[in-house]
Order: C-alpha cells, then sequence, then structure tokens
C-alpha cells in the first residue's frame, strides 16, 4: 500500500473501504449491518424475509441497483471508480446542465461515471447525454434535497449560481453528497457581493473600489461616493444581464431599472463598481488537484485566456494570452489564494476555478471568480491537451491533470439569430472547411436572439490567425427555423469565404471603455 492509499484509508476518503477496525460502522437508510440482501430487499418493501431454501436461492441473486439504499459518500475522491447503473457506480449530480455541464458530464462519462443532470427545464444538453436526467427548480430547498435524497450522488457539481445554497450545505454536513469544490465555495461565490466581500475583505486582494445598494436612493449616494464613471450591476446575474455603465448622475435611475430588468430575483441589492481603464483582461484557469506523489492538493494553472466581452457576455476568447512575467506572476498569485480560500485544509476544494482578472501594466486586479469551469475556457477543447472540462472531472475523481498546451487557438460564439424552438442550422460543412476549425452545437431546444447556442474552435501556428479562423467560420453558421430533415440527393459544392458578411445576430465591435467586468 502507498502512503496515498493509506492516508486515504485511515481519514475514510473512499466511499467503498469498510470501516477501520475499532471504528463505529455507520447504518445507512435502508439497510442493516450484516443482512443478506435478500432480507433487507425483502424490509425495504414490507414483505416477510425468504428463510430456508428460498433465502439460500435469493443471496445467490444479484440484488438490482437501488440509490436510495446504496452507500453514502465520506469526503474525498474514490479510491475506485466504479461501473454505471451497479451497486459499484461512482455517482455525479451536476446541478445546471448547459453547454458547460453537458462538456462536464461527457468527461465523467468517459471515466466510466454516472450522471445524473439536473435542470430547470427538460432536454437541457447536458441531460441529453447524462444517465437521468431531472427537471426542479433548484432555488426551492425542499426540491433541491429531495433530488438529492433520491439519487444520492457521491458528488454534488453545481455548475450555475442561481441553487439553494442552504440545501447544499445541509446536505454535505449530513454526510449525503460531497458539494464540488465545497458547499463554502458555492455560498461565497453565489453572488456578487460574496465573492467581492471574499476577495476584498477576507485574502486583501487588489479590487476596483465598491459599494452595494437596496434602493434607487442608496444607488443615487454610492454611485456620488465610488465616482463617474462607475458600473453598475446586479449581485445575480448572468451572462451580462442587468448590466450598464454610468457616465454620470442622469444615468442612475435608468440604471437602477436596467439592474431590476436583468437580476435573477426583482428588487435584488446592486454592486457599484468603480470603472477600471484596463488594458485587457484574462481568465486564468486555476485547478486543485491531488499530487499523485504526496496525495495533497497541489494547485496548477493554465495559460492565459484572453477574451472580448460585449454587454457583459463573452463572445470571442483566446489562448494563449502573452503577458509580462511580473504581471504573470502576480496573477498566479492571486489566483492561486482565491482558489485556496475555498478548501477545508484537507482534500476539499478540489477542481477548476475561472479567475477572472483586470491586467493594466504590471498591476492585476482581482474581478470575479467561478468555482466551475468557465465560459471563456471553452478554448482549450481545442487548445490543451485536456480541456477545462476534462480537468475538473479528473480533479474532482481524484486523478492527476494536464495543463499543457498544445497550440495556440481561439474560439467564437454562435448565437441563436432567431427567436425560435428547435432551430437548425445552414453552413456548417462550409464553416467546417476552414482550416484546423471545429464546431460545437449545444442542441439547446429553444433559441433567443442573442442567446449562445453553439461555439467553433480554431488552432494555428499564432493566435491571430486562429483568431480570425475562429469568427470567420462562426459567421458563417447560419441559424435557421427547423423544419424536418431533408437529404442530400446530388453533390452540392462550396467554397468558404474570405470575408463573410456578419449575420443576424452577430454582436457589434466592443464599445470604447468596456464595464470593469463580465457577469
Amino acid at each position: 500500500m502507498t502512503p496515498n492509499d493509506d492516508e486515504r484509508g485511515r481519514n475514510g476518503y473512499s466511499h467503498d473501504r469498510p470501516p477501520a477496525e475499532g471504528a463505529t460502522e455507520v447504518v445507512r437508510l435502508g439497510s442493516v449491518p450484516g443482512e443478506p440482501a435478500a432480507a433487507q430487499s425483502a424490509r425495504n418493501a414490507g414483505v416477510p424475509a425468504p428463510t430456508g431454501a428460498d433465502a439460500a436461492r435469493a443471496a445467490e441473486q444479484t440484488v438490482p441497483y437501488d440509490a436510495a439504499t446504496a452507500p453514502g459518500p465520506q469526503a474525498g475522491p474514490p479510491s475506485v471508480l466504479g461501473t454505471p447503473l451497479s451497486p459499484s457506480a461512482t455517482r455525479v449530480m451536476l446541478l445546471g446542465a448547459g453547454e458547460l455541464g453537458k462538456e462536464v458530464i461527457i468527461a465523467f462519462q468517459r471515466l466510466g461515471v454516472e450522471v445524473i443532470a439536473v435542470d430547470r427545464y427538460a432536454n437541457a444538453p447536458g441531460q441529453q447525454v447524462a444517465h437521468h436526467a431531472e427537471v426542479i427548480d433548484m432555488t426551492d430547498p425542499v426540491a433541491l434535497r429531495a433530488v438529492i435524497d433520491k439519487y444520492r450522488p457521491h458528488y454534488v457539481v453545481p455548475e450555475i449560481e442561481a441553487i439553494a445554497t442552504g440545501a447544499l450545505a445541509e446536505a454535505e454536513a449530513d454526510g449525503v453528497a460531497e458539494v464540488i469544490p465545497s458547499a463554502k465555495a458555492v455560498v461565497a461565490t453565489m453572488d456578487r457581493e460574496g465573492i467581492r466581500r471574499l476577495a476584498d475583505e477576507e485574502l486583501g486582494l487588489p479590487t476596483s473600489p465598491y459599494l452595494f445598494a437596496d434602493t434607487l436612493d442608496e444607488l443615487k449616494v454610492a454611485a456620488e461616493q465610488v465616482g463617474f464613471p462607475c458600473v453598475v450591476k446586479p449581485v445575480m446575474s448572468s451572462s451580462g444581464k442587468g448590466q450598464s455603465v454610468l457616465r454620470g448622475p442622469d444615468d442612475v435611475e435608468k440604471a437602477w431599472e436596467i439592474a431590476n430588468t436583468g437580476a435573477r430575483v426583482s428588487g435584488q441589492r446592486v454592486i457599484v463598481e468603480g470603472f477600471i481603464d484596463f488594458d485587457y483582461e484574462i481568465t486564468l484557469l486555476t485547478i486543485r488537484a491531488l499530487d499523485p506523489a504526496t496525495g495533497s492538493l497541489t494547485t496548477h494553472f493554465c495559460a492565459p485566456i484572453g477574451h472580448r466581452q460585449v454587454d457583459g457576455d463573452y463572445v470571442e476568447s483566446w489562448q494563449p494570452h502573452e503577458m509580462p512575467e511580473f504581471a504573470l506572476g502576480a496573477a498566479t498569485s492571486i489566483a492561486a489564494r482565491v482558489a485556496t480560500a475555498f478548501g477545508d485544509g484537507n482534500l476539499g476544494g478540489r477542481g477548476v476555478f475561472g479567475v477572472e482578472l483586470f491586467v493594466k501594466g504590471d498591476d492585476v486586479y482581482f474581478s470575479e471568480v467561478s468555482p466551475r469551469p468557465h465560459d471563456t475556457g471553452l478554448v482549450t477543447m481545442a487548445t490543451q491537451r485536456l480541456s477545462e472540462f476534462e480537468m475538473h472531472a479528473r480533479a474532482i475523481l481524484g486523478l492527476p491533470v494536464d495543463v499543457t498546451l498544445a497550440s495556440p487557438g481561439a474560439s467564437a460564439v454562435i448565437y441563436g439569430g432567431l427567436d425560435d424552438t428547435a432551430i437548425g442550422f445552414e453552413n456548417v460543412a462550409r464553416a467546417l472547411s476552414v482550416p484546423e476549425t471545429d464546431v460545437r452545437l449545444f442542441g439547446k431546444p429553444e433559441s433567443h436572439a442573442r442567446r449562445r447556442m453553439g461555439v467553433v474552435t480554431a488552432t494555428a501556428d499564432d493566435v491571430q490567425t486562429a483568431r480570425r479562423r475562429a469568427k470567420s467560420a462562426a459567421a458563417m453558421v447560419t441559424p435557421v427555423a427547423g423544419h424536418p430533415v431533408e437529404r442530400l440527393t446530388e453533390p452540392a459544392p462550396f467554397a468558404p469565404s474570405p470575408e463573410p458578411v456578419p449575420r443576424r445576430g452577430t454582436p457589434p465591435p466592443p464599445p470604447a471603455g468596456r464595464p470593469t467586468g463580465p457577469a
């Protein structure tokens, strides 16, 4: 036995090891220590247990898998990866099954993990590739706890912020499931207030000046104190919704209206941020994963990802983004402190953290952090040996990660362009004829003009060429109203357009002086 195995055994990090000698055996709901499986099944069903020859025959039969009576998890990665849909399965529940969740699910599937995909609407992208799918209001603590109790996953992996975090904390405290990266991280990052207070008040990281406001009158005062120009955002929103720039006092009332419209909850408080005149912004993917040599958590960094935002929403990203050595050192220091803060000093806090930073010269400012894969990190599907999604799955399961950059590359978003259901996409073949490109269509059941429906990734010998390729190919993919499949009956040659005309739904170039951070 290696020291790592011994350490896991002593501290009970594995969910499939028997209790150590002298330890208290934990009795799970629906089981009795030492009880034959057939008797257990009969007792749970409320019928007499078989006896005699019937009991002997029943003991030889395979017990059907029942998540409700399966052993519950303990903290830490599994020592053995099981078989899906069996009593040995390693079970992961994703809360949020959009395009990022879908890629995480696929990464887990490749490692033989049983996956439950939960979302607020049916047929979400991740639900299309999971073993099980559930549709609930994830902000309802009763509904959330019920679905966790139904499946008793070993790991609960939030992929969105709008979750009843109290229910997650209780499930983790009750030993029902380990929350990834930790219940503490999920609670702290559910909104901008928690993130900013952690960064500024607890960690002392450099940030823009900020204040919070609960009413229009408070917003007027806060904006004057922070100074103009400033940025107003709901404390909880996504994809830039509810965000606006205030150039002067006359903009305050409109900003309050926009914030209330774009917030997840109307009337929610807002954050007022000072404007940073940054040179560029990056995402630094930071991974907390087990070191195979020591069994302890270590911190890994991917090459910086540059990105362009429009109205707080990611439009394109590229990797690597070149940075001065001093600024890169400051960025990794900030990211490491943020990611480490979500741990428990042991094996909690594993996974990928998307740390967003502003850079001006050698000065680096913290913006936000997502304790999960980041949308700008979609580019890693082309640029890295392991994508951010594969590294997230590996880190959760206690497997080694690899942050090797395989090639410069870029990504560009494909927008819906129209409001419709079950849309189609034309010119995909034409887009894929652009050298070194790939098209990922997310499979969302409903389209909106500014909804992200797919992404193009591209590689090249340099970032500039990769960006041109990605944007060119993305502009070729054309969303159309859905209709029955029509097959090609004769050759239909095409030639890529060197300078494609922007299609409907393509966002305009970013305005000068973008707000201080994406949603």
